[in-house]
């Protein structure tokens, strides 16, 4: 594994639990918690060779779609979010790559 190109510092966050008297929050309430920073690779869906490319037929080609490579942490899930460069993107998926324990993809569209 090649460290040098784990060189974007990614935020991972997780949606706060925490409702209002009446069980829910409204948009401007919703709170998220940083859960990890990590050093990611990012590439884009679109790259070619993409091993992502079966993903990408999948969807209805949505832009600023990509994929986060980052070392290995539990407890990432799709429920949670990214922040990179002031940009916030979903988590579509969480993949162990080759389940070695030792980098996870994660595939993140940006929330416009």
């Amino acid at each position: 594994m090649n460290s040098g190109l784990f060189r974007h510092r990614i935020t991972i966050q997780k949606h706060e639990a925490d409702a209002n008297e009446n069980g829910f929050r409204s948009p401007e309430e919703q709170k998220y918690l940083n859960v990890k920073s990590a050093w990611a690779m990012i590439k884009t869906l679109s790259d070619k060779g993409s091993a992502y490319e079966f993903y990408e037929a999948a969807t209805t080609h949505a832009q600023n779609t990509n994929s986060f490579v980052i070392r290995y942490t539990p407890g990432i899930t799709a429920d949670m979010r990214i922040k990179y460069n002031g940009r916030t993107f979903e988590i579509l998926s969480v993949i162990n790559d080759g389940e070695l324990n030792k980098t996870l993809t994660i595939v993140g569209r940006e929330l416009i």
